[in-house]
């Protein structure tokens, strides 16, 4: 019985040591600059990533003007980097006056993430809905619309906590962007996992679209876990004030959110996508192939709906001439 105390005792001992241990950090402020200067080091580290693929890309095909696959690094490079502006002077930040402005430093970010995820989610449902030969005229509308309504909304709530502070609004505030990010999850699930089983039983076998497959897989698991993990954050914030991230004495709380909500996946993503688009050289080549595919009669989209869904969309992102090559020509008989 006295063993067993012991023990007890021991383990208690331990769990009060490492409590204190994370309540020494959190209020100690050398320690919150530390881990505040290293979250703003990391996003700063993925806007330069983010920058320079972009940069790449455009010197690759100029010609092509603003595609999505320039937009979203484009919004990847704008996202890290106002993060890492905010947390370079996040002691700064939470001096500000009225309050509501801190809110809207450290909440803008988290929008512009929303956006630059789903535009990937409305590129996959165009894939998707062009290689069912359904019309896709109505997505691109579809997603500014609802990006106008989340930011209608938010802006709305700010200016009201802007007149008044009202302690409900501000819970319902963030249980809002729980719900944007949970429906950005559902986003990534619906037409990642469409996209998934398409490319799965897509019939011609080949080093492209095997890489294609792990791609869109990698993606879509990557990109549902952390806007789930927003969301299931974002509801402890609003209503645990243990885990309120727009506080100072909060650090490492705001070092665990931050990397596995934006920076690792926002690092994954890019890596993943990090492919350029073939080069100008091998634009004619793309051009030939593609008219190729069509002179021997391949794209029958009523027997083969999918014929046309690396041709058209992966390949013009991403693609090289010989998987290109890979996709044409590894299956003569279509």
């Amino acid at each position: 019985m006295g063993r067993f105390s012991m023990d007890e005792a021991v383990i208690a001992y331990k769990l009060k040591d490492a409590s204190d241990w994370w309540r020494d950090i959190n209020n100690s402020p050398v320690w919150q600059d530390r881990i505040f200067y290293t979250l703003a080091a990391l996003y700063a580290l993925v806007a330069a990533v983010a920058l320079v693929q972009l940069i790449r890309i455009q010197l690759r095909v100029p010609e092509y003007g603003w595609t999505t696959q320039k937009v979203f690094h484009f919004l990847n490079f704008l996202v890290n980097g106002v993060r890492a502006v905010v947390f370079t002077f996040r002691r700064n930040v939470q001096n500000l006056h009225p309050e509501i402005i801190q809110h809207i430093l450290l909440d803008v970010p988290s929008l512009a993430f929303f956006t630059t995820y789903a535009l990937l989610v409305l590129f996959w449902a165009e894939i998707y809905y062009q290689a069912r030969a359904v019309s896709t005229d109505g997505l691109r509308p579809s997603f500014f619309t609802i990006n106008a309504v989340v930011y209608c909304i938010q802006i709305t709530m700010w200016l009201v906590l802007w007149w008044k502070t009202i302690p409900v609004l501000v819970i319902l505030s963030k249980m809002f962007f729980a719900g944007v990010s949970l429906f950005a999850a559902l986003g990534f699930l619906l037409y990642g996992g469409r996209l998934f089983l398409m490319l799965q039983r897509f019939p011609v076998e080949s080093k492209g679209r095997r890489k294609k497959l792990q791609e869109v897989g990698y993606v879509t698991t990557i990109c549902f876990t952390c806007f789930l993990v927003r969301c299931i954050m974002m509801c402890f914030n609003a209503f645990d004030k243990a885990a309120n991230l727009d506080v100072l004495n909060h650090p490492v709380l705001n070092f665990i959110y931050y990397l596995l909500v934006e920076i690792l996946p926002s690092s994954l993503v890019l890596f993943i996508l990090r492919k350029l688009p073939p080069k100008r050289g091998k634009d004619e080549t793309y051009r030939n192939l593609r008219h190729t595919w069509q002179d021997l009669n391949w794209m029958n989209l009523v027997k083969f709906p999918y014929c046309c869904l690396l041709i058209d969309n992966f390949i013009t992102e991403s693609m090289s001439c010989g998987e290109i090559e890979d996709e044409l020509y590894v299956r003569p008989e279509f």
